[in-house]
This record gives C-alpha cells, structure tokens and sequence, in this order.
C-alpha cells in the first residue's frame, strides 16, 4: 500500500508544475478551499515564477497523461473547479509523441501470438494520432481491407493506477473538512473517473460498445458506426473499420465538398437525443476529432472508450426536464427534481420553481450564438448551492456530452437552437413513453415481475421460520464504532520534506 509521505511527495510535484502555469492561484484564492489544501498549495509554490494568467491546460499536459484525462473530466464541473478553469480545459488537448514503433509492433504481436505480417499486410508505422492513452496506426489487413487500428501506450495502466492512488488519497482527505468540499463530492467525482479511465484502457470494451451503438442507431440512418474487426481486437489492441471523411470542424470545406452543415447538425442532435433519451447508452466523447461527414452525406464517428449510460427512469426524468424548459413549464421541471430526490425535501418546490424560470427564461428561443453559457452556468451552480443540491454522478457524464454536442452544432450552424430542434423529438417520445398503452404496459410487466418473485419469497420464509429442533437465528451484532490511533509519523516526515524542498528552491531561485 502507498504511504501517506508518497502521495503528498506527488502531489507536491505535479504542485510545483501547476504553479509554474499559475494553475494554483484558484486554489489559494478561493474562500471556499480548506486551509490545509491552500497550505498544500502555498509550499508547492514556493520559489515559483508564477504567470499572471492562469494555464491549467497546458500544466495537466506536463504532467502526464492521467493528469490529462483528468483535466477533461474537470473540465464539465465549472462548479468544482471554477467557470475560468472550466473553459480553459475544455481546450485540453491530448496529442502526445507516439510511442516507438517497436513496443506497438511488440504489443500487437503479444496480443495475438503471431507475426505483424499475418495479421495485416500492410501497416504504416508512423500514427495518425497519438493520444494520452492510445496512438491509431492505419493499416489493410490480409483480405484487402482498410481499417483503423488502436494500440495502447506500453505501460500506460501502471502509470494510471498510481495516479489514480494518489487521486483517491487527496479526495478523501478533502472531503472530511465538510461544507462545501463535502457537497461536491471529489471521492465520488474520481471513482466515476477510475471507471471511465479503466473502461478506456480496455480496448476490447470499447470494441463492444462500438457494435453495441451500431445496433442502436441503426434507427438513424444519417448516424454512422464504423464495423469492428474482432479477429483483430483483443485488450490492448482495437481494429475497426477505416472511415474517409471531413472533420466536422472543418466548415469550409465541408461546404466545399458540397455538404449542407444546417443539416449535419440537425442530425447530430437528434442522434444524440437518440442515444441520451431513447437508448440510455451514449457516446460521451463527441469532440470535433471523433466526427466526420462521410462523402455521402452521413456523420461517422469513432473513439467509444468514454460511453455513458443511464436507466429508464433517469431518462424520463431527463426527457421532461429538457422538455419543460423548452415550454417553460418550470413547475413541472422542479416537480421532478424533487420526485428525484436531486433537491432535499425541506425545500419549497415553489421556490425551486422560480429559480428555475430565473435560469430558463433569458435563453429561451434564442440561437446559441446568442446565449451567454458563462451566464446560464453560474445562474444554474447557484441554484445548486441555495438548494443544496448534491452532485448526480450518473448525469456527469451527460452533461458533459450535451455541452460538447452543443458545441459542435453551433459550429455547424451558428443560428441552430438545439431546444427547437430537440422538441419534436422529445415530444413524440414522451407521449410514447408516458402515454396511456406504455403505462399499462409497464403496470403488466411489474404484475409479471411480482409473480416471479413469490417462489424466492417462500423460499425465504421457510429459511426464517426454519422446523421445530432447528437452531434460531443468530441475533444482530451491535455496531461498535472502532477507535484508531491518528498515523502522524508520515505526516511529521512529509511536512519536514516539504520544508526542505521549499529551502532548496529558496536557496536555488532566490
């Protein structure tokens, strides 16, 4: 187990690169930090030539590729990490120098106990694309077909998993001092990340949530999934097929090749509507460099190592939501929310009620171009600390993506207006889903549901009332709150290390 001096002697170094790109200031400056995190801070920074703005994007690039990742997941929780920060890393890229071609050559072959040659005739050695966990190497197979091939980064799961220690040690230790720190969650915010981050670094999962889209959105014909090659994918390896296309933030020459942007982004939405709303399993990654338009008119994306998902009800719930801020039935919106449970019962739903309209109402039936997002958020963050709303962590990842798709149809079309567009769809599927034969089709699967159940319930009586003679069952244990001795050795040696460091700098940049 790592100690309590290794993770503050990391979190001390990745200090030290932040401060440099002034990526502490925010954490010092801010009220709400607990003091020993801004003390934490403070020695980090010490010596530092600190610049005047801010650039955590390119700090979170120093220090590697967990720092990446991490930074993106941030960058959809302006409330935890600041509206400025937020915008910043929403611009965090993950291109990378390419790992050696002989490790990529060593991984492919490792996975599949065979020679490069036999499993693709033809392979350039130079990527494509080079990212924080994987680089994309194009290739032909040895029966002539072009496909896109996805290596991970020797050693990237090592590298990962210490990063990840490190995360939960910080959080944990963040979150006991309470108040605010307490309501955002951070332990939670980096479970969620050590999920989407083992998810990525399994190729062969990703493969199967490629086909599992693919089957899904065979409902949107202009949606494209490209076929995954599974005699060639194994964990550490991906093999799909190759799509020729014209990035989507490309306008120019999309327009040039004679594509019509208002309608590739009304298609954009609605397949995201598709995958959000009706299906619950969506791509949560829809950046400009994952979507193309396809010579005949499609949209093809790629890149299905960060997928959400979310159950029926959350969908229902989602779908109302959305549809009645459309309508501005902000009645019915905070309805839900308490229904939900997403705002605590000692709330007035009233009250609820008009802090939504006072988010709502300045945007409503205004293009996005016209919409102050910086506005709207900090409005909707305050809504979340006056009503002492928890951070959902099965919406995180939602938000996130319709952000992104938001994002990228507005640079389809600068006057689109995703609520309009969104509304027939939405429309239909709650009247679908909600009308009179859905409800008794869902009451008739829960009578039949109920019915299953009645065996296993016998079952259990009988082990509760076992036969006469039987031995009765052991009471309850109490529980016994168990009182720990406080290590504060590693805490002692990690301070006196920090002091010498920051003596070290004094003495080395002074």
């Amino acid at each position: 187990m790592t100690t309590s001096v290794t993770h503050l002697w990391r979190l001390l170094k990745w200090g030290r690169t932040l401060a440099r790109h002034g990526a502490l200031q925010g954490i010092e400056e801010d009220p709400m930090t607990p003091r020993p995190v801004r003390r934490l801070a403070r020695i980090a920074r010490l010596g530092a030539r600190v610049p005047p703005i801010p650039d955590y994007a390119r700090a979170l690039q120093d220090i590697g590729p967990a720092a990446i990742k991490l930074g993106q997941a941030l960058s959809t929780r302006p409330d935890l990490v600041g509206e400025r920060a937020a915008a910043n890393l929403s611009q965090l890229q993950d291109d990378l120098p390419p790992a050696p071609f002989a490790a990529i050559r060593q991984t492919i072959e490792g996975s599949f106990g065979q020679p490069l040659e036999a499993i693709y005739s033809r392979f350039d050695e130079v990527p494509i694309g080079a990212a924080s966990i994987a680089q994309v190497h194009r290739a032909v197979t040895t029966d002539g077909r072009e496909v896109a091939v996805k290596v991970l980064r020797p050693h990237i799961e090592e590298e990962f998993a210490r990063a990840i220690e490190t995360y939960e040690w910080a959080a944990a230790h963040v979150e006991r001092y309470g108040g605010e720190a307490e309501r955002l969650r951070p332990r939670l915010v980096v479970a969620h990340f050590r999920q989407w981050t083992a998810r990525e670094l399994d190729l062969q999962r990703e493969g199967a949530s490629a086909s599992e889209l693919r089957e899904n959105m065979v409902a949107e014909p202009g949606y494209y999934i490209p076929e995954i090659d599974w005699r060639r994918t194994a964990r550490r390896v991906l093999t799909m097929e190759w799509l020729d296309g014209i990035k989507l933030n490309d306008r120019e020459a999309l327009i040039e090749a004679g594509h019509d942007c208002n309608a590739l982004a009304a298609i954009l939405v609605r397949a995201f509507l598709r995958q959000a709303v009706v299906d619950g399993f969506f791509h949560a990654d829809l950046h400009h460099g994952n979507l193309f338009a396809l010579p005949d008119g499609r949209i093809g994306a790629i890149d299905f190592g960060i997928m959400g998902r979310i159950d029926r009800r959350a969908r229902v719930w989602l779908a109302e939501i959305l549809y009645g801020l459309i309508t501005g039935n902000y009645d019915r919106v905070a309805e839900i929310h308490f229904d939900a449970q997403y705002v605590p019962a000692h709330h007035s739903v009233r009250e609820f009620a008009t802090a939504l309209r006072a988010a709502g109402e300045p945007i409503r039936g205004l293009p996005v171009k016209e919409i102050s997002v910086g506005r709207m958020l900090e409005t909707l963050f305050s809504i979340t600390r006056d009503f002492d709303m928890q951070t959902q962590p099965h919406l995180l990842l939602l938000q996130k993506t319709m952000v992104m798709n938001e994002g990228v149809a507005t640079a389809l079309d600068p006057d689109i207006n995703m609520w309009e567009t969104a509304e027939p769809f939405l429309k239909e599927w709650i009247r679908s889903e909600l009308g009179p034969e859905a409800y008794y089709a869902d009451r008739i699967i829960e009578v039949v549901r109920a019915l299953k159940k009645i065996p296993e319930l016998i079952n259990r009586l009988d082990e509760y009332y076992p036969p006469r003679g039987a031995a009765p069952p052991a009471p309850p244990l109490p529980d016994i709150a168990v009182i720990e001795r406080r290590n504060w050795q590693g805490y002692a040696i990690a301070g006196i290390i920090g002091a010498g460091i920051g003596a070290v700098l004094l003495f080395v940049l002074g």
